[in-house]
Parts: C-alpha cells; sequence; structure tokens
C-alpha cells in the first residue's frame, strides 16, 4: 500500500481549495478555561463552507480529478456533512454528484444535499446497502468514487484545518479532534506531528461507539455497533485512515452520551455558536477527563455545525 499524504501533499491541497473554503477562526473563552484547567482553543470548522470541515476534503478530491474524470462526475455515500460538502464541491466545478444517502438521513442534510444540486439515491440505512448502491450508481453512470474518509484526497483536504490552526496557534500542546472513519484525525495528526514534533494528538470518540478506541487496543479494524447522539461518528475506520492513526495519534479517549449533550449546551451558551453533537464530543472528553489536559494548551477542532434544529437534545 502508497505511503500516506505527507506535509508537502497537504500544502498543495490547501493552495488548490483556498478560493472554495473559509479559513475558519480560532475562538477562545476564560470561563471554559477555568471550567476545564487549561487553556482551550476552538478552531470553529461549524463555520466552514457547507457547514464543517468536510468542504475541505471534497474540494481537495473534485480539483484534484483529471478534465477526463470529472466530465464522468463523483458519486459517494454519506448520510450527511460529506453529502453536502461533496455536491458543493462538483457544483463549484460544474459537474455532477450522486449521492446515495440512507432513507433515514435527517430532512435538512437532504435538503442540504438537493440545495447544491446533488442527485440523491435512497437505499436503506445499513453500510452494505449504501456501498451497493453506489457500486450500482458507478456503473450506470461512471463517476468517480468519492470515499467520505478512506482516501488520500480526503485525509489531505482535512489535515489543512490543521495547518491553518498551527499557524494562528503554534505553542498547542495537544490537539483533539472527533473520530468517525479517521479522515480528520489522521490528517490532523500528520500535520500537527510534522509541523510540531512534541505534540501530543488525540481523538476523541463517544463512549457508545468506541469503535476506533477499541480498534487501537486490538491493533485491528473492529466493527461493532454505534448507538449515539453523534451521528457523524457512527462509522468505522478504514484501511487508509487506520494505520495513520496507529503510527500518530497518541490514544482516544472516550465520552458519555449525557456528557456530549451537556458539552454542546455549554458550547452554544458560552461561545454563542451552534455545534452538532459529533463537534461536542472533544469538549466532553476535557469535561469528563480533565487530568489528561490539566494546564496544558489544548487546540479543539469544532468539526461541524449542522444541527436539526427541531430536534435537539434538550
Amino acid at each position: 500500500m502508497h505511503p500516506p499524504p505527507r506535509l508537502e501533499e497537504i500544502r498543495q491541497a490547501h493552495e488548490r481549495i483556498r478560493p472554495h473554503i473559509h479559513r475558519t477562526p480560532v475562538l477562545t473563552s476564560a470561563l471554559l478555561d477555568r471550567e476545564s484547567g487549561a487553556r482551550l482553543f476552538f478552531k470553529c470548522e461549524n463555520f466552514q463552507k457547507a457547514g464543517a470541515f468536510k468542504s475541505r476534503g471534497a474540494c481537495n478530491a473534485v480539483f484534484s480529478l483529471s478534465a477526463a474524470e470529472a466530465a464522468r462526475g463523483v458519486a459517494t455515500h454519506s448520510s450527511g456533512n460529506h453529502a453536502a460538502a461533496l455536491a458543493r464541491a462538483a457544483a463549484l466545478r460544474g459537474i455532477s454528484a450522486h449521492i446515495v444517502m440512507p432513507q433515514n438521513a435527517s430532512a435538512p442534510k437532504r435538503q442540504s444535499v438537493a440545495g447544491f444540486g446533488g442527485q440523491i439515491v435512497l437505499c436503506e440505512p445499513t453500510l452494505a446497502a449504501r456501498e451497493s448502491t453506489c457500486a450500482e450508481v458507478i456503473a450506470r453512470t461512471g463517476a468517480t468514487l468519492i470515499h467520505p474518509y478512506n482516501d488520500d484526497r480526503i485525509i489531505a483536504g482535512q489535515a489543512t484545518a490543521a495547518v491553518e490552526f498551527l499557524e494562528e496557534v503554534p505553542d498547542l500542546d495537544v490537539v483533539i479532534t472527533p473520530v468517525g472513519g479517521g479522515g480528520l484525525l489522521s490528517g490532523t495528526a500528520i500535520a500537527a506531528k510534522s509541523l510540531r514534533p512534541g505534540i501530543r494528538v488525540l481523538g476523541a470518540e463517544p463512549l457508545q461507539a468506541d469503535d476506533a478506541a477499541e480498534s487501537l487496543r486490538a491493533g485491528r479494524i473492529v466493527d461493532k455497533p454505534a448507538r449515539t447522539i453523534a451521528d457523524g461518528l457512527r462509522t468505522l475506520l478504514g484501511d487508509r485512515t487506520f494505520p495513520i492513526i496507529q503510527a500518530n495519534v497518541d490514544g482516544i479517549a472516550t465520552a458519555s452520551e449525557d456528557g456530549i449533550v451537556a458539552a454542546m449546551r455549554r458550547l452554544w451558551e458560552v461561545l454563542k455558536i451552534l455545534v452538532e453533537p459529533s463537534s461536542a464530543v472533544p469538549s466532553a472528553v476535557i469535561r469528563e477527563h480533565p487530568e489528561l489536559f490539566a494546564g496544558q494548551r489544548v487546540g479543539i477542532i469544532l468539526s461541524g455545525g449542522n444541527v436539526d434544529l427541531d430536534a435537539l437534545p434538550w
């Protein structure tokens, strides 16, 4: 298997996507610092185009395609943020996007995909159905698969958030991101360790969807049921992301469901911003495991802010 993206490729990705993304701000809060016993810095990817960091990887993948590949369009399977991000990136390049979504995908996320011009194909809400339906779409259309996370172009694109973060706050002691499929965490780990070799990189996941933590312990990708409010983190690691995480991530910590909801609400209250449950998992980890972060400068990537306002968890 070929090596993972290097810092040079991440910088190339950053140049490629720069016209199509926001350079998101970093927020701080003296109140949250006091509550945590650490200095917290929040990289606000909830303000990103299409509402999540996924726009970085999607734009890098779409604008990396050759003219011949692009002409056939792109396809993916996703229930949420990657779906909207890919539909948007395809629209920017003027090509078609075929998005396979489970029938139980939330109405706001389906509306977002449709709003960017994505052609939605619904399927049963199982990974097997998503993958088989996507394969049928690709066979019919000739579209190029842009996997939500198990793709080096996606990993390099997601890594650009960490590059910006460390340009703005170069002396972080630790950076923590949510982990679902591992695109953001693996990209962050490559970028952060390349730019600041002594930094710790941690993943954060729900205790009720702790397949990444289990996978690291077992030394192989573990498939287990995910029952969490953090819908963006219900996916398994991929064979591209898992080895990167094994090699570069210092650990994965977990948070309870109640802790995720409490952290999400606290971020809304104090920072005055919308974050989705998946985004709140790192903050929940810090609240539940303060001893891991005491006295340190902690960078938190707030991964997205696409929330169904008619179904808030409080």
